[in-house]
């Protein structure tokens, strides 16, 4: 009688785990086209008043666009080094302006390692409450999700996507809160706007004058 009801347990606790677990082996991974800031998140942004290029030195110098946006369907600007070949390999990659990290990771093949950060636009700017820069093909990665960073912080190095490619950052500039590496390449642009365009007219400085040093903006 007691060994018959000791059967009897295992099997019905083996029936419940397979239950409870079952669903979940069924489960796919979260698309990550669903996965958007909330509103709460895109408020407490920091507020990103000026924008500078992310790499090269002051305005990007030594640095040219290698494929620029819309380019063959490239939905961001490729640049480089003016060594060309690997010469930027390594170098030193800065966020475009102050935000916070809401990606970091190797989303997928042909992007290597990936940051992207949103940024809060002052009130009023045509673009809309949030925007997101997105830094790829890094070699190395210094910041980590939900950190907070300031214009001109280094947050990763110029890479090669694990080889793939010469040396090159591959950067774009994002309109809305939806978190997703998405796609390099596109037939229409999608809510990607020009990186250079887009920089060039949030300088928050004329052309001649380098912006100061970031101070939480």
């Amino acid at each position: 009688m007691k060994k018959g009801l000791l059967i009897l347990g295992l099997a019905l606790a083996f029936a419940g785990a397979f239950v409870l677990l079952w669903p979940r082996a069924q489960r796919k991974p979260l698309d990550p086209a669903f996965l958007r800031l909330t509103p709460l998140e895109t408020a407490t942004l920091p507020l990103a008043t000026r924008f500078d290029m992310p790499l090269g030195s002051e305005h990007g110098a030594f640095t040219y666009n290698a494929r620029a946006f819309r380019i063959s369907r490239h939905l961001g600007d490729d640049l480089n080094g003016i060594g060309g070949q690997n010469s930027d390999l390594g170098d030193a990659v800065y966020a475009a302006g102050a935000g916070r990290v809401v990606f970091v990771g190797v989303p997928g093949p042909g992007w290597g390692k990936m940051v992207i950060i949103a940024h809060r636009l002052p009130e009023g700017d045509e673009l809309g409450p949030v925007v997101q820069t997105m830094y790829a093909h890094l070699e190395s990665i210094r910041v980590q999700t939900g950190q907070t960073v300031q214009r001109g912080d280094q947050i990763g190095t110029v890479g090669t996507a694990d080889g793939q490619y010469l040396a090159h950052l591959h950067f774009e500039v994002r309109m809305g809160p939806y978190v997703n590496p998405g796609l390099g390449y596109a037939d229409t642009a999608l809510n990607r706007v020009s990186p250079e365009q887009f920089i060039r007219a949030r300088r928050g400085a004329g052309p001649a004058v380098l912006n100061p040093a970031p101070k939480n903006k």
